[in-house]
C-alpha cells in the first residue's frame, strides 16, 4: 500500500514540473509577440500658447501656416510664454512655414522682451511675463522622457474658483506692470497683455487712404487689409508708432486720430470697420487737412516723434498736390506716397499735374515713392514700406528750417546806437527768436555784443528753452563804444560756432547802425568758408556796399537796411521766409 501512495506522489510532481515549465516557455513566447507601444509627438494648433501647456519640457508637432500675423509672438530667442509656441518656432528659424516637430522647453520669466522681424514673422516687444520659454529641433534628448498627451491648464484660477478675485490692479501691480488690459475693460476685452510698441520705431503717423468712387468696394477692401497688416507689422503702443487714419473723396475726414488706438489689435479692428465715402480724388485737399488738423498735440501728436504722412492713390489725384505738400513738408511732416495702378501711357493726358508724385515728396530719391503695379500686388509693399516709415534717420523732412539751426546773433553795441534804439534791437533779436523751435536738440540760440571789443552774452549750450532764451536776451546790457564789426566776426566764429554742431544749420545774424572801422571783408569770407550763412542787417548810417560783403551770396536775400531802429520789425517776416526758403532748396540724403 506504501509502494502504491509513493508512485503516485511521484506522477504528480513529474506532471506539476512538465506543465510548470511548458507555462513558462508559453509566457516567453507571449512576451515576444507583445510589442511596446511607439511614442506619438502631439500635435498641436498655431494658436496654442506656451503657457497654457503645464509641462516644462516637450515635444510638440506643428502645422503648416503658423507665420500668420494672427498668431502673435513676444520677444526673440526668448519669448514670452503668452506666444504661440508654433509662431515663436518660425520666428527664431527652427521651423519654416510647412511646420515640422520642435523641442520646448521653459524658462524663466524675463524683464523685458524685445520684438523684431525675423523669417517672415514680426514679434512684439513686452515689459515683462512670468515665464518664458526656448524652442529647438525636435530631437529627443537621450535619457529622456516626453509625455505623449500634453496637461493643459485650467481657464480658471485659484481666486476665481473660490469666488474671489484677486486685487491685482492697483498701479505698480503684477499685472498692469505685465500689460494686462485694466478689469474695468474685461467686459469687452479678454485678459491679454498689450504691447507697449516698438521703441526703435516711434513715429507719428498719419495714412489718408483714398475712398473715392473710382476706388470700388473690392479695392477698397485690399486696402484697408493693407492698413491692417502695416499696424500688425509696426507693433503699435505708446512707447513706439501711433497711428491715425483719415479718409478722402470730395472732402477729407479723420477716422480715428493717433490716441484712438494704442495697440495693433484695437487699430485693425478699427480699420475694419471703415466704411468707404466715394466722390472725386481730392489728394491735395487731403494734405492741407493733415497739415492744419491732424499732427495736433489734441489728436495724439507727440513733439519728439517724426510726423509721417502715407498717401495711398488709386491712379491719380483730380486736384493739385504741390502747393499742399510743400506747406506739409515745411511744416515738417515727411510725406510717403504710394500709387497704386498709376496713369499708363495713353491715360497721362488726363492726369491734372504730371509727376505729382514727385512734386509731393520729401526726396524724389526713390525712398519716399512706391510704385505698385495692380491692387493685388499690394501686400508686398507692407514691409519696405515699415522699414522706410521706421528709419527715423533718413526721415528728411523731420528737420525743418525752424528746428534745426544754430542761430548766432552779432550785435552792435555802439555808442551811435543809444540805450533806447538797443532794447529795440534786442526785442527784433528776441521777435525772430520766438519763431524757432528751441530746445538743445532742435534750434539753439547764442549772442555776442560788439564795440571795439567783443563780449559772448551766451552761447549755444547755455539755454535749451525758448522762455530761457527770451530772458536771457531781455538781459543783455548796453555796452557803448566803437565799431569793428570785422573782429565781431572773427569772435562769433570762434566763440560761438566753432561749438556748433555737425548736423546744424550755422546762421550769423548781425545788427549794426554804421560803418565798420576795421576791415570785414577777410572775416566775412571766412565765415563763408566755413558754412556760417550770414545775414546782415544795417540800420539808418550802416554802409550798404559793407552790408553785402558780410551777407552770403546772392546778398540780396541775405542783405537787409532799414532807415530807421523802429522799422526793423519790417524786415523780419522776409528774413524767415529766405531762411526757410533756402533750407527747404538745400539737397540732404
Amino acid at each position: 500500500m506504501g509502494i502504491v501512495v509513493l508512485t503516485m506522489k511521484a506522477s504528480v510532481i513529474e506532471m506539476f514540473l512538465v506543465l510548470l515549465v511548458t507555462g513558462i516557455q508559453s509566457n516567453k513566447e507571449m512576451t515576444k509577440k507583445i510589442k511596446r507601444p511607439k511614442f506619438t509627438v502631439p500635435q498641436i494648433n498655431c494658436d496654442v500658447k506656451a503657457g497654457k501647456i503645464m509641462n516644462p519640457e516637450f515635444l510638440v508637432k506643428c502645422p503648416a501656416g503658423c507665420q500668420d500675423p494672427r498668431y502673435h509672438v513676444y520677444g526673440t530667442d526668448v519669448y514670452a510664454s503668452y506666444s504661440s509656441v508654433c509662431g515663436a518656432a518660425v520666428h527664431s528659424g527652427v521651423l519654416d512655414n510647412s511646420g515640422g516637430k520642435i523641442l520646448v522647453r521653459k524658462v524663466a520669466g524675463q524683464s523685458g522682451y524685445h520684438g523684431s522681424y525675423s523669417n517672415g514673422v514680426w514679434s512684439l516687444s513686452l515689459p515683462r511675463w512670468r515665464e518664458s520659454f526656448v524652442v529647438s529641433e525636435g530631437k529627443p534628448q537621450k535619457g529622456v522622457t516626453y509625455p505623449s498627451a500634453l496637461t493643459y491648464s485650467s481657464s480658471k484660477s485659484p481666486a476665481a474658483k473660490a469666488g474671489e478675485e484677486p486685487d491685482l490692479w492697483k498701479p505698480g501691480s503684477v499685472l498692469l506692470d505685465a500689460g494686462f488690459v485694466p478689469k474695468e475693460e474685461l467686459s469687452t476685452q479678454s485678459l491679454e497683455p498689450v504691447s507697449q510698441g516698438d521703441p526703435s520705431c516711434k513715429v507719428d503717423l498719419s495714412f489718408l487712404i483714398d475712398g473715392s468712387s473710382s476706388i470700388g468696394k473690392r479695392r477698397f477692401r485690399i486696402q484697408k487689409q493693407f492698413l491692417a497688416d502695416v499696424a500688425q507689422a509696426l507693433d503699435i503702443g505708446p512707447a513706439g508708432p501711433l497711428m491715425g487714419v483719415v479718409q478722402y473723396g470730395d472732402n477729407p475726414a479723420t477716422q480715428f486720430n493717433l490716441k484712438t488706438h494704442m495697440n495693433s489689435r484695437d487699430l485693425k479692428t478699427a480699420i475694419e470697420k471703415i466704411t468707404q465715402r466715394g466722390g472725386l480724388s481730392n489728394v491735395g485737399r487731403a494734405i492741407s487737412f493733415v497739415t492744419k488738423n491732424f499732427f495736433s498735440k489734441s489728436n495724439g501728436n507727440r513733439g519728439g516723434a517724426p510726423n509721417v504722412a502715407v498717401v495711398m492713390v488709386d491712379g491719380w489725384p483730380t486736384d493739385k498736390v504741390e502747393e499742399a505738400s510743400r506747406l506739409a513738408r515745411e511744416s515738417g511732416i515727411n510725406i510717403f506716397f504710394i500709387t497704386i495702378e498709376g496713369a499708363v501711357e495713353n491715360e497721362k493726358q488726363y492726369v491734372l499735374e504730371p509727376n505729382f508724385a514727385n512734386k509731393a515728396v520729401c526726396r524724389t530719391n526713390g525712398f519716399y515713392s512706391l510704385n505698385v503695379q495692380n491692387w493685388y500686388g499690394l501686400h508686398k509693399s507692407v514691409q519696405p514700406l515699415v522699414k522706410r516709415v521706421c528709419d527715423t534717420d533718413r526721415l528728411a523732412c523731420s528737420k525743418t528750417c525752424l528746428n534745426s539751426a544754430d542761430i548766432g546773433f552779432v550785435i552792435d553795441g555802439s555808442s551811435s546806437v543809444g540805450t533806447g534804439n538797443f532794447r529795440t534791437v534786442l526785442q527784433f533779436v528776441a521777435n525772430l527768436s520766438k519763431e524757432f523751435e528751441i530746445s538743445d536738440t532742435d534750434t539753439r540760440v547764442g549772442a555776442v555784443q560788439y564795440t571795439y571789443e567783443q563780449r559772448l552774452e551766451f552761447g549755444f549750450d547755455q539755454y535749451t528753452t525758448k522762455l530761457d532764451v527770451l530772458n536771457a536776451i531781455k538781459r543783455v546790457g548796453y555796452w557803448s563804444g566803437g565799431t569793428s564789426t570785422g573782429a565781431a566776426i572773427n569772435y562769433a566764429l570762434e566763440q560761438l560756432f566753432k561749438k556748433s554742431k555737425p548736423n546744424k544749420r550755422k546762421l550769423m545774424i548781425l545788427i549794426t547802425d554804421g560803418r565798420s572801422y576795421d576791415d570785414v571783408r577777410i572775416p566775412a569770407m571766412v565765415a563763408h568758408h566755413k558754412g556760417v550763412i550770414t545775414y546782415a542787417i544795417g540800420v539808418a548810417w550802416a554802409a550798404q556796399e559793407e552790408l553785402e560783403i558780410i551777407a552770403t551770396h546772392p546778398a540780396r536775400d541775405h542783405a537787409f537796411f532799414v532807415d530807421e531802429f523802429d522799422n526793423l520789425y519790417k524786415s523780419m517776416p522776409k528774413i524767415i521766409q529766405n531762411i526757410c526758403t533756402e533750407f527747404n532748396s538745400q539737397p540732404r540724403n
